[in-house]
């Protein structure tokens, strides 16, 4: 019986996966010398559907840092530099601006008597600087007065035990010094974008669409791929949206955005900013049955099937079909087992 081959394309989890061929039932007793042209063999392996992204290697996102002193820049940092707890940013008047670690962003100025989180954050700085005489709480006392003249003092600044708005940045961390946008007998003014910082390590940064999102979770597992091949462990340490203005009339779109931290640092150490790729697992089957998506033929009674090669004569054997991964499928049936041989197309 001449068998008669169509190819059909094969749609599973969601993308398209490779071809298939349809094959014309043969008779229950197999026929001799009735062979495919070519053939592969069902191994067992593990099997994974990975998605891979973009990815800029680097230190993150960077964040603009907007003065609020009037005066005139008199000292700006070197770009790369790092900035810790209580070091200098930059100076306006020659006073500087110091790093201080928070999460709630400088909107006021402190002084006695003053109540909130703004203050808890100001004294648990000046406490891990290593000035003492108050208790680290919400409130603004005198002994808080006290810690901030001692501060102001050692920096030398005018010591009125009130933090003036703009004399702290508050973030989260250490900061590098990604760009610096002012120049040097810059006027002040409040709003004035000074420089741009980012993170201190080496993160890999991605955006995608919003398809993508259910990937782009925290605290899932990824893998950075560098140029030379080199795969790297890391984790998913931020994500999140952003909404994107349409250009030329077009609609805003929403993307979403993830920094990959990775497990090693020292595997990416001295590379720079480079782009690589981020490789994110969607599904992982481990030690089941393949065979190359080609092999797969659409039965004439229904469903897949396989045709397998035994000696100088072939038979049909339907099979269930699971994960489509690499140009090879998940595939379950009687009779099949590692090492079978199956029919291929030409």
């Amino acid at each position: 019986m001449r068998r008669l081959v169509i190819i059909v394309a094969v749609l599973a989890v969601g993308a398209a996966v490779g071809v298939v061929a349809l094959g014309r039932a043969r008779p229950a007793t197999p026929v001799a010398n009735d062979l495919p042209a070519n053939t592969a063999t069902v191994t067992k392996q593990t099997l994974v559907d990975a998605r891979s992204l973009d990815g800029s290697l680097g230190y993150g996102p960077s964040t603009a840092l907007s003065n609020r002193i009037t005066g005139t820049v008199t000292g700006l940092p070197e770009q790369g530099r790092v900035v810790n707890r209580g070091e200098t940013l930059y100076r306006v008047d020659d006073a500087p601006v110091v790093l201080f670690y928070g999460s709630l962003p400088g909107y006021r100025p402190l002084s006695t008597g003053d109540t909130g989180t703004d203050v808890r954050q100001v004294e648990e700085n000046l406490a891990a600087l290593g000035y003492t005489g108050f208790t680290v709480d919400d409130t603004f006392t005198s002994g808080t007065a006290t810690a901030v003249r001692a501060w102001q003092k050692a920096l030398g600044l005018e010591q009125t035990g009130t933090v003036e708005l703009g004399r702290v940045v508050f973030r989260s961390a250490a900061v590098r010094i990604d760009s610096v946008d002012a120049v040097l007998g810059q006027a002040t003014n409040p709003g004035l974008t000074v420089l741009h910082t980012s993170g201190t390590t080496h993160v890999v940064s991605v955006k995608a669409d919003l398809a993508d999102q259910a990937l782009l979770k925290s605290g899932s597992a990824a893998t950075i791929v560098l140029p030379d091949g080199h795969r790297v462990a890391a984790t998913i340490t931020e994500a999140w949206t952003v909404i994107e203005a349409g250009q030329g009339g077009q609609s805003p779109t929403t993307k979403v955005e993830a920094v990959l931290t990775p497990t090693d640092e020292s595997t990416i150490d001295g590379l720079g900013q480079i782009s690589v790729d981020a490789v994110f697992t969607r599904a992982e089957r481990k030690d089941v049955l393949t065979v190359p998506v080609a092999a797969l033929v659409v039965l004439r009674e229904g469903g897949y099937g396989v045709e397998v090669v035994d000696g100088d004569t072939s038979h049909y054997v339907a099979v269930k079909t699971g994960l489509f991964a690499d140009g090879r499928v998940e595939v379950t049936g009687t009779g099949i087992a590692e090492g079978t041989t199956v029919g291929m197309p030409a």
